[in-house]
């Protein structure tokens, strides 16, 4: 997308402020991530909160006018608050375009009748409470990847596990990738790199982790990242847009999401919330269109994988046993 004999990127007003003395110290390059996708690119793009066709109609049309590419579209309501209808339509939408569709798979704790995720330590979050709710996640992967979704994304740390020896065994296509919640999303290089071992294929962190710890994520790990450039208001509310070369530069591969702060919450998503899911969906694609010109301006727009790439390369796994043992 640069020009390989422009100048190479420059950092926010930079030029001006070392009119003042106020020039910031060079970029250290043992900071920078080696890693990138398996196509060689270091950032692709996903648009979160997509509840359903309507909503992914609103997003493909809003992302078609803006000219903002997508890699990915993510759902976080559930497959079960799906029809078979609702996903095939989805699936076949996304198809079209070359877009990967993540559904998230459920039950959840926050959701059921646990009294502790409502407590002030919030107890065991959205974690599969039993072992009914890791059953219900289990179905709802064998369903959705039987209607042709690759992409599921999970918040429980077993059924992470379940569906990634489930996918070993053949039982789950191949080709299925698991992405975890920015929910439950690790915050140290240890806790990563234990989610890629078990199965993770690309992994939210949280939107307040600061540049040296992606620094130090990288150096452990390789699991492509999610990151939200502008977290909801439920995981902070961070605005982030003009770090977004600096996320990169660290933290790649990395996904750009392009979450909304300051607007209610949609989950679990039905159609007395449609006008708001429109809304949001559009201002979403736009808030992608501002980052994304933000990186232009900045000559810091390289290195985005080609549309259509979703897989994450050879990954790192805890060896696999007979689950008889």
């Amino acid at each position: 997308m640069t020009d390989a004999s422009a100048p190479g990127p420059r950092r926010p007003g930079e030029q001006a402020l070392a009119v003042l003395g106020l020039a910031a110290p060079d970029h250290d390059p043992a900071d920078a991530s080696p890693h990138t996708f398996p196509d060689g690119g270091r950032w692709r793009t996903e648009i979160p909160s997509v509840e359903g066709p309507e909503t992914l109609a609103e997003v493909l049309k809003e992302s078609a006018r803006l000219d903002v590419p997508v890699h990915r579209v993510s759902q976080g309501s559930g497959v079960w608050m799906l029809s078979d209808a609702d996903i095939t339509e989805m699936v076949d939408a996304c198809a079209a375009r070359d877009i990967e569709l993540c559904l998230f798979t459920g039950p959840r704790g926050t959701w059921d009748t646990g009294a502790s995720a409502r407590t002030d330590s919030g107890g065991a979050g959205l974690r599969a409470r039993g072992h009914d709710a890791v059953a219900g996640c289990v179905e709802d992967a064998l369903r959705a990847t039987a209607l042709g979704v690759r992409c599921l994304l999970v918040a429980d740390e077993g059924v992470l596990w379940a569906l990634h020896r489930l996918r070993a065994r053949g039982v789950l296509p191949a080709g299925t990738t698991f992405k975890v919640s920015a929910l439950v999303g690790p915050v140290n290089p240890a806790s990563y790199a234990v989610f890629e071992h078990l199965g993770a294929d690309s992994i939210n962190v949280p939107s307040d982790l600061t540049l040296a710890h992606l620094t130090e994520i990288r150096r452990t790990s390789r699991a492509p990242m999610d990151l939200y450039i502008e977290a909801p208001d439920d995981l902070g509310g961070y605005v982030r847009m003009y770090e977004t070369a600096e996320l990169i530069r660290r933290g790649a591969p990395l996904y750009l999401k392009f979450g909304l702060s300051r607007s209610p919450g949609i989950y679990p998503y039905g159609a007395q919330l449609r006008d708001l899911a429109l809304s949001s969906a559009r201002e979403r694609v736009r808030r992608g269109r501002l980052v994304l010109d933000l990186l232009i301006r900045h000559g810091a727009d390289g290195g985005m994988s080609p549309l259509g790439s979703r897989l994450p390369g050879p990954l790192s796994r805890f060896p696999l046993t007979d689950d008889k043992d």
